[in-house]
């Protein structure tokens, strides 16, 4: 979980075959309010839709960051009507506050020891998430400085 600016706030590392809507369900809960008065939006991919009941339970609205067409595998018509006219857009476009997670991606992976998955447990890799964090943010400190 980021700020809109890419900072990270929360990380919660899973096994890979656990969905990544638990894994966000477990976020949330651990999501301490107290720190974060000011949140009142969670923007959150395809896979974390069903979250909205959780999130409203704790005073946070939602917001699913998709394409239009996202999910939509078909369409029902009437016998010889014509479908609809799916827009699907073509090449890359960025969706809007999705970036900003994918750019903490990145951050991260400038970190050495975060390039690659070799953690036995999932908590290693939480405490070098944050430690990547710390030093990109005492990074840019000293620079302003």
């Amino acid at each position: 979980m980021t700020d809109t600016g890419g900072r990270l706030l929360k990380v919660y590392v899973h096994p890979a075959n656990e969905h990544d809507k638990w894994g966000g369900k477990v976020l949330l809960e651990g999501m301490d309010l107290v720190y974060w008065s000011r949140a009142r939006k969670v923007f959150v991919d395809w896979g974390y839709r069903g979250l909205k009941g959780l999130a409203a339970s704790l005073g946070l609205e939602l917001e699913v960051v998709a394409h239009p067409y996202a999910g939509v595998r078909g369409v029902w018509v009437k016998e010889a009507s014509p479908p609809p006219e799916i827009v699907r857009v073509e090449g890359f476009k960025p969706l809007p506050k999705r970036w900003v997670v994918e750019r903490t991606f990145a951050w991260m992976g400038r970190s050495r020891r975060l390039g690659k998955d070799y953690e036995y447990y999932p908590e290693v890799t939480e405490a070098w998430m944050y430690l990547g964090m710390i030093r990109l943010l005492v990074k840019r400190l000293a620079r302003a400085v």
